[in-house]
């Protein structure tokens, strides 16, 4: 088993200061990111860590066992890093991004890289995964953090992590036959839906598509408005966002990867280290060991 020296970190955090809010502050992330990474954390262990009692958090008993060595690693992992870390990198990083990366934990993850490397200078955008693709091949950018499908991935491409597509909604009433399938999309930006649509087209489903957004807040706000089906990962689903229970009879959609992904040729040494730098903070324990 491999633990996540930041999850480890967050779970520590959510102890000392309370709850998933302050260790939000304190750890300069989203309280939707200090869950997540409390979440895979409990998934990697297979138990859950926290005891949630009203407005307190526990730890479980196997938490309470853990605690002593969870902070001698965070502890080792910090001052192996402050000594094997080299000030002297130099040079402009050009780095995009697409939304799947919490952007408090992407801004808090550039403003450590910059401190530790002071002569480094990184240009940073947020924007689709195709754009960043084309950009990235066009040598516009140094470095992409994207989606790819399994036919898509690269032997030299970094997977950070790794989710299964799902059919999702929020409301029932788009399980009627008869009803054409009202489909909430990315827009034709987003390879989403060229992947998904074809299995509705082949079980003969009528669709139509009645809501298109440019970035996964609009998508999920209008699924759990309940304005109709739309295609997320499943990491996605809990709350307002479930499974459409018409499309657990189709064929599983694919497999997407998050990946780290380098212009072609040499890599600078400076933008390896952001990538290093991005793996170490991003990369989930199963995907490394897939």
């Amino acid at each position: 088993m491999q633990l996540d020296v930041e999850s480890l970190r967050t779970l520590l955090a959510v102890l000392d200061h309370g709850g998933m809010t302050r260790a939000a502050e304190h750890l300069n992330l989203s309280q939707s990111a200090v869950s997540w990474k409390i979440k895979r954390l409990e998934e990697r262990v297979g138990r859950p860590l926290l005891i949630r009692d009203g407005h307190q958090i526990r730890p479980t008993r196997d938490t309470r066992a853990l605690l002593d060595d969870a902070r001698a690693l965070v502890e080792i992992h910090d001052r192996a890093s402050a000594r094997l870390v080299s000030t002297e990198l130099s040079g402009t990083v050009r780095l995009g991004s697409n939304e799947e990366v919490d952007p408090a934990t992407m801004a808090l993850l550039l403003g450590r890289f910059k401190h530790t490397h002071p002569r480094a200078s990184i240009e940073f955008l947020i924007d689709h995964t195709e754009h960043l693709v084309r950009d990235l091949e066009a040598a516009a950018i140094d470095i992409a953090i994207v989606q790819v499908a399994d036919a898509d991935l690269q032997p030299t491409d970094t997977v950070l992590w790794t989710d299964q597509l799902r059919w999702v909604t929020s409301c029932e009433c788009w399980s009627d036959p008869q009803v054409p399938v009202p489909l909430i999309t990315f827009g034709d930006h987003c390879f989403y839906r060229s992947l998904s649509e074809p299995f509705l087209v082949e079980a003969g489903i009528e669709h139509v598509v009645t809501y298109s957004a440019s970035s996964i807040a609009g998508v999920k706000a209008a699924i759990e408005a309940g304005l109709g089906v739309g295609v997320l990962g499943s990491r996605y689903i809990g709350g307002d966002i479930t499974p459409w229970d018409r499309g657990l009879s189709l064929p599983a959609l694919p497999v997407i990867h998050q990946i780290v992904r380098t212009v072609p040729g040499d890599t600078p040494d400076v933008a390896r280290a952001l990538v290093d730098a991005i793996a170490a903070e991003l990369l989930d324990p199963v995907a490394a060991g897939s």
